[in-house]
């Protein structure tokens, strides 16, 4: 696995990941932290909690989950835990359609960051203790600057840090060699080409090259009003949001003249992992965590494969940057004014976020506690692999931005999709050309607001 440089790994041995998350800088961030000195977790009945909850759980995180309702009906006999195994989204897709009430929607449950606006608009949420439940599980330096404080929402804590997380560079070493691809250096993109696979069309991985420019698809000023940078004259635009616009162009240039799909949204991703196999064509791509298993296999069984920063990959000199993306545990709000169900579900939240189980918790589910120290987790039994995935999220997430939460942020993803993916039709023959085709979507987009 490559090794980040000794400055920032140096650096990263000392981290919390609350130290380096910094909160939404939207109007929308959340509201202070009430005034109200928090109280302490309120004390236990004699003999433990009482009540049953139900608690959505992933597939492939049962394991742990299974182990924290061991250890907690062991502190709590007289309570009840009953996981419920289904997706986050597909119980988030239940509770769109239907309400809260609904019994197949668990008590407790995970959720995007970028969810909580519209979760709480919906009223799906209760608040929680979440100063309680931090201070014990502790670790927090400054709970509101981190993670934590992006789901304050008027003075009201809608759900507690489960995860922090962003994207990182893949590299298949063989592929990159035979390329003549230097990995220990970055990889400008307008040199590499299709040597790195972005599927730019995605906007989940096409901000990582417009944030290297900074561009806003959509921001939100102190006073509620929404404005963007692609409704900018092309005149108009800055140098270097010119220049990561003329980049994806150029991307997509490249896609069409070598007839490859990676402007079709059904084929590209099937292609990529064909060309990021060893023996492909391709050297670097970029993702998450989660994807760390698929690509090891794609790569020589995990023998080619190096992980990396994000800004490995630069775009006009400047590198890749994600978000500070992340997930919470939220209550349902169903449980509010229940005491007996709140109580039981704010303690199995802390008990699920138990610190001293962090390294399980990364192993079963994939996800990094933000209030754990990276040496934590690189002086533990993990693999090699797994620590580097966790050295370089770490890195790449203090490079990120905050990422952006409030609601009308939605609009983004299908306009810049659809935008860019009319390129293929309108074949247009600039930059400037194409950035017609966005500036007409995201004018339109503005229309609604």
């Amino acid at each position: 696995m490559k090794k980040i440089t000794s400055l920032v790994l140096a650096l990263m041995m000392t981290l919390t990941v609350a130290a380096c998350g910094s909160k939404d800088e939207t109007p929308e961030t959340p509201g202070e932290t009430p005034v109200e000195t928090p109280g302490e977790t309120p004390a236990e009945p004699e003999g433990g909690l009482t009540g049953e909850i139900t608690v959505q759980v992933e597939e492939g995180w049962k394991p742990y989950y299974d182990a924290a309702v061991e250890r907690f009906v062991e502190a709590n006999p007289d309570a009840a835990v009953e996981l419920i195994v289904t997706g986050s989204f597909d119980m988030l897709d239940i509770l769109d359609s239907t309400d809260p009430s609904n019994e197949d929607i668990a008590d407790v449950f995970s959720i995007p960051a970028d969810r909580i606006y519209g979760l709480n608009d919906n009223e799906a949420l209760a608040p929680i203790d979440a100063m309680a439940i931090a201070d014990k599980v502790g670790g927090f330096d400054n709970y509101d600057a981190g993670l934590g404080g992006n789901f304050n929402i008027d003075g009201d804590y809608l759900a507690f840090p489960m995860n922090i997380e962003t994207l990182i560079a893949y590299a298949n070493t063989a592929n990159a060699e035979a390329a003549g691809i230097d990995l220990t250096k970055t990889v400008e993109l307008n040199d590499a080409g299709l040597d790195v696979l972005i599927p730019m069309f995605d906007a989940w991985f096409g901000v990582a090259v417009l944030n290297s420019a900074d561009i806003d698809l959509l921001a939100k000023a102190d006073d509620g009003t929404l404005s963007s940078d692609f409704t900018a004259e092309w005149a108009d635009l800055p140098a270097e949001k010119k220049a990561a616009v003329e980049a994806v162009f150029n991307y997509w240039k490249t896609t069409q003249d070598a007839g490859v799909p990676m402007w079709d949204a059904e084929a590209a991703f099937g292609h990529m992992d064909t060309e990021f196999t060893t023996g492909g064509s391709a050297a670097l791509r970029i993702s998450g965590p989660w994807d760390a298993g698929a690509f090891s296999k794609q790569a020589g069984e995990g023998a080619d494969l190096e992980i990396m920063p994000l800004g490995t990959i630069t775009v006009a000199g400047q590198p890749l940057k994600h978000w500070k993306g992340g997930w919470g545990i939220a209550i349902n709000s169903r449980n509010e004014g229940d005491d007996e169900k709140m109580a039981l579900a704010e303690a199995f939240i802390a008990e699920l976020m138990n610190t001293e189980h962090a390294v399980e918790f990364f192993k079963n589910t994939g996800k990094i506690m933000e209030n754990v120290p990276a040496d934590v987790y690189m002086s533990s039994d993990l693999t090699d692999e797994e620590k580097a995935i966790i050295e370089n999220v770490l890195a790449s997430y203090a490079d990120a931005p905050a990422r952006p939460l409030f609601t009308e942020w939605g609009s983004v993803w299908d306009t810049w999709k659809n935008s860019v993916l009319s390129w293929s039709s309108v074949k247009p023959a600039d930059a400037e050309a194409a950035y017609k085709e966005i500036k007409a979507a995201f004018d339109a987009m503005m229309l609604n607001y």
